[in-house]
C-alpha cells in the first residue's frame, strides 16, 4: 500500500536572522522568522509526512506556544515525525521538494541539504530531490519578504 503527502510552508524573511534550509545554515543577510529555526524545507516535508498518514500537521505536534520548541532544529522535529511514520508501518519511497527564494543562490547548498534530509530519514540521497527557484521578483516572495517550500512524498507500507 502506498500513501502520498503534500506539505507547504512559508515564513517571513528579516534582516539579521539566520537562514536554515534543509537543515543547512546558509550565509545570507536575510533569515527566516519563526518559533523554531523556521526551516521551511523541513516544515513542508514534515507536513507532507504527517498528511500522508492523516496524522495532522506540524502545529499540532509541535505547537509554537510550547517553549521546548523555541529555536529547536527542525531536523530533530523531522526525526520525531519520521519515527511516527515508521511506527505506523511505512517507509519513505521518495521526496520532492521545491524552495522559492529570490536570493541567495541555493544551488551550492542543495547537495548538503539532500545529505542531511536523507540521513535523517534513513534513506539514500537518490530518494531526495531538492530544487530551488525564484519568483521572478513578483509578490511577497519576489520582494524578499518571505521564503516558501513545497514537499511531495510517497510512502510505502513495510
Amino acid at each position: 500500500m502506498y500513501r502520498i503527502g503534500i506539505g507547504e510552508d512559508i515564513h517571513k524573511l528579516k534582516k539579521n536572522y539566520q537562514l536554515f534550509l534543509g537543515g543547512v545554515l546558509i550565509p545570507s543577510e536575510y533569515g527566516l522568522v519563526g518559533h523554531s529555526d523556521a526551516d521551511v524545507v523541513l516544515h513542508a516535508l514534515i507536513d507532507a509526512l504527517l498528511g500522508a498518514l492523516s496524522l495532522g500537521d506540524i502545529g499540532q505536534h509541535f505547537p509554537n506556544t510550547d517553549a521546548k520548541y523555541k529555536n529547536i532544529s527542525s531536523l530533530l522535529l523531522l526525526e520525531k515525525v519520521y519515527q511516527l511514520v515508521i511506527n505506523k508501518g511505512y517507509l519513505l519511497v521518495n521526496a520532492d521538494i521545491t524552495i522559492i527564494l529570490e536570493k541567495p543562490l541555493l544551488s551550492p547548498y542543495i547537495p548538503l541539504m539532500k545529505e542531511k534530509v536523507a540521513k535523517t530519514l534513513n534513506t539514500s540521497i537518490s530518494n531526495i530531490s531538492i530544487k530551488a527557484t525564484t519568483n521572478e521578483k513578483l509578490d511577497s516572495l519576489g520582494r524578499l519578504e518571505a521564503c516558501k517550500a513545497t514537499a511531495v512524498i510517497l510512502l510505502k507500507q513495510k
